[in-house]
């Protein structure tokens, strides 16, 4: 890649289509139970997500819950030290107690970067598990713990070298691979007629 960095406008019809074509393989793959959205780039995504798990199989009561979580975006608190270094917990599940022990448990995002977002993610919410489980029988607890699982949804992963790694054996989809490009995101645009316009001239190499 050339040092001057490249841009790509990506419109909410490119990402609805992305997921459309994905979650075939999710269901048959994964078939989760409770979609997990990571604030804000997941949001979209797991909402669309929701509607093509819904269509194709017979898990009506599929929830959607957020985290919220910053490695770029500048929070208040953090040093310009941690800006890009470090992920900040913004916001976690708003329903204490049993809400991941034995279920199917998809993070969802919009990126794939250097991973460390997802990484944290994960490793986090497996903390929860544990402290979840303390509520069920100790008897319980070993066949609870090996039905839960956790599995990564992005609508793009970066093909770049990552700065943090997921366990081995976690379900991964991506809706499509890119090279390291910026990505623009429909909902960070001002004006998305203008952004629509800048993503066909992308895609026509103009």
């Amino acid at each position: 890649m050339s040092e001057q960095i490249k841009y790509w406008h990506v419109t909410y019809n490119d990402i609805h289509n992305l997921i459309r074509k994905v979650t075939p393989k999710i269901v048959a793959d994964f078939n989760p139970d409770l979609l997990i959205a990571i604030a804000g780039g997941g949001f979209f995504p797991a909402r669309v997500m929701r509607t093509f798990l819904r269509e194709q199989t017979t898990n009506k009561s599929l929830q959607i819950q957020a985290i919220g979580l910053s490695l770029y975006e500048p929070v208040e608190g953090m040093t310009a030290e941690q800006l890009g270094n470090v992920v900040i917990r913004t916001q976690w599940l708003s329903q204490p107690g049993k809400t991941l022990v034995g279920k199917r448990n998809l993070i969802v995002d919009e990126v794939d970067d250097t991973r460390k977002t997802l990484h944290y993610a994960v490793s986090e919410l497996k903390k929860d598990v544990e402290q979840e489980l303390l509520s069920y029988p100790e008897s319980e607890r070993e066949a609870l713990r090996s039905a839960t699982k956790f599995g990564i949804f992005v609508v793009h992963n970066k093909l770049k070298p990552k700065l943090a790694e997921l366990s081995a054996g976690t379900p991964y989809f991506a809706g499509e691979e890119v090279g390291d490009v910026w990505l623009n995101y429909p909902w960070e645009a001002m004006d998305i007629e203008a952004h629509d316009i800048l993503s066909t001239k992308d895609k026509a190499g103009l």
